[in-house]
Order: C-alpha cells, then structure tokens, then sequence
C-alpha cells in the first residue's frame, strides 16, 4: 500500500508506561499544532505488564496519525527503538522517552535545526538544566566522562535519548543492544555530522525509573569497548577512478 510522504516520525519505545501515554500524546499534538508538517506518532510496546498496549490501541484508534507496536516480550530499549525507526515514513525521525522527561515544546527547535541542511542528526543536550536528584546528576556526568574519554568523543550527553536524524541515514546502521546509548557515535562513524542542542528536561511524570547508577556507568561498559573497537577498526575508503569498457 502506498502512503502519502510525511515530514516527522516520532518514535517513542514504551514499557510499563501506561499513566504516561495519553498525556504524552496531547503535549505532542500541542506542541506540533502550529508546525506546518506532517508526522506520525509511533508507541511501540516493549513487552509492557501493564495498560501500556491498551491506551496504544485506544490513542491509534483515536487519531490516524498515531501507530501502534507491540513487541512479543521485553527486549530493551534498542529493539523497540529500532522496532519503531525501521517502521517510520517520516522524512526526519525523533526518538523521545514515554516518560514526559523529554518536552515536546522542544520537537519544532531539532526539525528547524536539522532542516537547515548542515546536519545528519541533531541531539539533546540537557546539561543546562537537569532536574534530576543529585545522584542521578553525578552518575550522569560520569558516564558521559567516561564515555567520551574511552570513545575519543565529544558529546555532552550521550543519555539524552531525545534526538531527530535524517530516516534515510539510518538505513547504514546496524543495532546491538544497548547500543541507543552510542548513535551520535554510530552516525559519525558512517561519516554523518552530529550536533547537539540544548533541550528541556521534566522530573518523571508517572511510574518508575528503569535506569540507575549501575545501568548509566557499569552495564554499558562492554558495549563502550565494542563502539571504541568499532572506531579503529571501521573501513574507510573512496575510489579515485573507475574505468569499464561498458
């Protein structure tokens, strides 16, 4: 089937965010009112134990503009985020928590950013104003320390999930798990320029937190070292010349 082309695909990766879903969805629609583009909300379901799937179905029902995933159990962060950007129509892609810490007033600020051609994907930075605990603050800091040292990098906040690219880029990419944590560096080594902007950051809205100390600086730590091999050991080439009697 054919659809008509669209500008934005918005893919948020839900589990256990049922509480979050509905008011997510209208601070989306808000904030998108007076933007002249048109985009599709994808929620895909990570294998959710609670309503997450039912207010999915309810929100798609609702509005044609929002679809709907649901994955057969809970495989992580990168599955359902790549779950949603492989099904994506949109021109740019967003990729945005469930859980109303990322603020939809900031989705026209990355689509004008990036529509200004001189990027392949532009990230938020919430350095200037996280509201987050103070352990969650330090814990935070240290893994982006930690990060950009062992990966020769420079991203402020290689947390920040809340990022737009071009869809067409991501076709190079190929996803392991965990490694959500590292697409600006994927997207530079495939030879694609990253940026980053600041963006607004909101204390959780419902529910819990799957993420802490252990899983910001400890659990990715094998998946740094595979990134930093990745970086050395990634063929680059460009032909000078061809020649063919064809």
């Amino acid at each position: 089937m054919n659809h008509p082309p669209i500008d934005l695909s918005i893919v948020v990766p839900a589990y256990n965010e049922e509480e979050n879903l509905r008011p997510l969805y209208e601070a989306i629609r808000s904030a998108l009112a007076d933007v002249r583009r048109s985009y599709e909300l994808i929620l895909v379901d990570d294998g959710s134990r609670d309503g997450t799937w039912r207010v999915i179905r309810e929100l798609s029902a609702r509005d044609s503009r929002v679809r709907g995933a649901k994955l057969r159990g809970n495989c992580g962060e990168t599955a359902a985020g790549e779950a949603g950007i492989r099904l994506a129509r949109g021109r740019y892609v967003v990729t945005m928590d469930a859980d109303l810490q990322n603020d939809p007033s900031d989705l026209p600020r990355l689509l004008e950013t990036i529509e200004s051609g001189r990027w392949d994907m532009v990230c938020g930075s919430r350095v200037h104003n996280r509201r987050d605990n103070l352990l969650r603050r330090v814990s935070s800091r240290v893994a982006n320390r930690v990060r950009n040292l062992v990966s020769n990098e420079d991203i402020r906040d290689a947390g920040c999930t809340y990022r737009i690219f071009r869809r067409d880029r991501v076709d190079r990419i190929k996803f392991y798990r965990g490694m959500h944590r590292f697409l600006p560096t994927l997207f530079r080594i495939e030879g694609y320029r990253v940026c980053e902007v600041p963006v607004t950051h909101h204390p959780r809205h419902a529910g819990r937190s799957k993420y802490g100390v252990w899983n910001r600086v400890f659990a990715a730590s094998a998946d740094l070292l595979a990134v930093r091999w990745m970086k050395k050991r990634h063929v680059q080439y460009e032909i000078a010349e061809e020649a063919s009697a064809a």
